[in-house]
């Protein structure tokens, strides 16, 4: 993990211009017509601008969020029984701010054997093993693209997450890389009636 933390620590960004590359220079249309045209941007397209890691960390929020929103309506728009409310925020990792999860929701509900658990879905942009004294992720495989995990929660009047760990021991509800696994465990979450719930498990 210390190696993984030092690697990370060295990482630098860089903005990639995907607009299609320029063929002409300024100084050739300016040999050629003897005019400069100051519309077009005086740098490079191909020269490198190092990006912040406030830059990135704000780039990195929006994909979240937006991926939490489309997230939050699929879910939404299953049944018109199940509705889930948005609670849509974001985190970046310390030092890795291309890495980070998103909040989607959050409820009470029925699980397993127990009665009543609180509970809250995120989602993120990496896969990883997630820790039991709080929502800190270890061994992070940046391989993986995402992860989707819902984790039961005590009533904490500081606010602060503490994970409810007589919920399976480590107050993990389930952890996915896959959307369609994620979707159906948080469909179960919100369906009252066995009926629902029968389908959900046949999807």
């Amino acid at each position: 993990m210390s190696d993984q933390k030092s690697a990370f620590s060295q990482l630098q960004y860089v903005e990639q211009d995907r607009s299609a590359p320029v063929k002409k220079t300024l100084h050739s249309d300016f040999l050629r017509t003897g005019r400069i045209d100051r519309s077009r941007p005086n740098w490079a397209p191909d020269e490198k601008r190092y990006l912040t890691y406030e830059e990135v960390a704000e780039r990195t929020g929006k994909i979240l969020i937006a991926a939490g929103q489309k997230t939050h309506e699929r879910l939404n728009t299953f049944h018109r029984s199940i509705q889930f409310p948005k609670l849509l925020f974001h985190r970046t990792l310390t030092g890795t701010p291309h890495l980070g999860y998103c909040h989607v929701t959050a409820a009470k509900s029925k699980f397993a054997e127990y009665a009543d658990v609180n509970w809250a879905f995120y989602i993120a942009n990496f896969f990883a093993d997630i820790a039991s004294d709080g929502l800190k992720f270890e061994q992070i495989n940046m391989r993986a693209e995402r992860m989707y995990f819902a984790v039961a929660m005590e009533n904490n009047p500081d606010k602060k997450l503490v994970l409810d760990k007589k919920v399976r021991g480590n107050g993990i509800l389930f952890r996915t890389n896959d959307p369609k696994t994620a979707l159906k465990n948080v469909l179960l979450l919100g369906a009252k009636q066995e009926a629902l719930r029968r389908v959900i498990r046949a999807m």
